[in-house]
């Protein structure tokens, strides 16, 4: 059966191709009766625009590149919830791409973005190749989303405040009662911001540092908390870098037989759906995903408006979400009463 084609469109509405044209463009320059003729013709037709005719007309392709630092963690996931709807209200469509199994195969992250004439890119999470990056902002908007470097011009970066987030479940394990309070860190800049909220909210007490280095995935967690939870001294509460991480830690100290939080709390970063199953009910930082998604989605909308200017950051405000996993130390419970859990 063949296709309708847009002079079926401009025959069925009574009207020239230019001015279906003008419509499917969303043009305002149309009165209301001629546009709501030309909607009627495609519906009833059912007709479908070429894209591919429309790219080289416009000289635009209405996609914007999306490239994801690891589609295994569920926060960048909540990310793209809230970067596609604004994109989409904008009529712009978006391809995603795992740089992961980018890596894995040997492939460039970026550019292949620009070969496929991607209107603008959204980075979602830290790359190791800022160079490449780079050299494709030089030739279209670039938007990095969750992730603090790299610094680059033109380039706006969108995160979560996370020294603020560190503080906050630092802060709230100290007022439980804990003084021997461990990291799982990870890599990165957002890693090492969250470190040093860490470190700044116990030095403020006058507290001993414990940084176990992880690389932000469960497995990584398990074994760096099978480090700090088998020593003598061991800490009576551990704070991962992300949820994930933290399941890690949660799988450890089952397997060694403590439990949480009866003997050691644990307190992630992220509130990923993961901390929200109720066999976990994790504490955790909301680090605001679904608004750092759509905040993305407007930085990029405005720099197609606007594409000048300087790099600018913009950082979410996180909330501490108290769960199951942390309470008051066994050995600090009052006399006489039940420790927590």
């Amino acid at each position: 059966m063949r296709q309708p084609t847009i002079r079926d469109v401009a025959e069925r509405a009574g009207v020239s191709k230019s001015l279906v044209s003008l419509v499917l463009r969303g043009s305002a320059q149309v009165r209301a009766e001629k546009r709501d003729a030309v909607l009627r013709a495609v519906r009833d037709l059912g007709y479908r625009p070429n894209a591919a005719a429309r790219t080289l007309s416009e000289r635009r392709s209405r996609t914007v590149g999306v490239l994801l630092h690891d589609l295994r963690n569920p926060w960048f996931v909540e990310l793209l919830d809230g970067l596609g709807p604004p994109l989409h209200a904008a009529g712009l469509h978006t391809l995603l791409a795992d740089a992961r199994l980018g890596r894995r195969a040997g492939h460039d992250l970026a550019e292949p973005f620009l070969d496929l004439g991607a209107d603008g890119l959204v980075v979602v999470g830290t790359l190791p190749d800022p160079a490449g990056l780079a050299r494709v902002a030089e030739r279209l908007p670039v938007v990095v989303a969750g992730a603090r470097e790299p610094a680059l011009p033109g380039v706006d970066v969108v995160a979560g405040d996370d020294e603020r987030g560190a503080r906050l479940v630092v802060e709230h394990l100290i007022g439980l009662g804990h003084r021997r309070i461990a990291h799982v860190g990870g890599h990165g800049a957002v890693g090492e911001l969250r470190r040093e909220g860490y470190a700044s909210a116990l030095a403020a007490r006058g507290l001993e540092q414990r940084v176990e280095p992880g690389d932000l995935t469960e497995e990584g967690g398990y074994r760096a908390a099978v480090r700090l939870l088998s020593r003598p001294d061991r800490p009576t509460a551990v704070f991962a870098v992300n949820d994930m991480t933290a399941v890690g830690v949660l799988t450890a100290a089952a397997e060694l037989g403590l439990k949480v939080p009866h003997d050691v709390s644990v307190a992630g970063y992220d509130n990923t759906s993961i901390s929200r199953l109720r066999h976990l009910w994790l504490t955790t930082v909301d680090n605001a995903g679904h608004e750092l998604g759509r905040r993305a989605a407007r930085c990029l909308l405005q720099r197609f408006e606007d594409p000048g200017g300087a790099g600018r950051v913009h950082l979410t405000t996180p909330a501490l979400e108290v769960r199951g996993t942390t309470g008051r130390p066994y050995a600090e419970a009052a006399p006489g009463t039940a420790a927590p859990g």
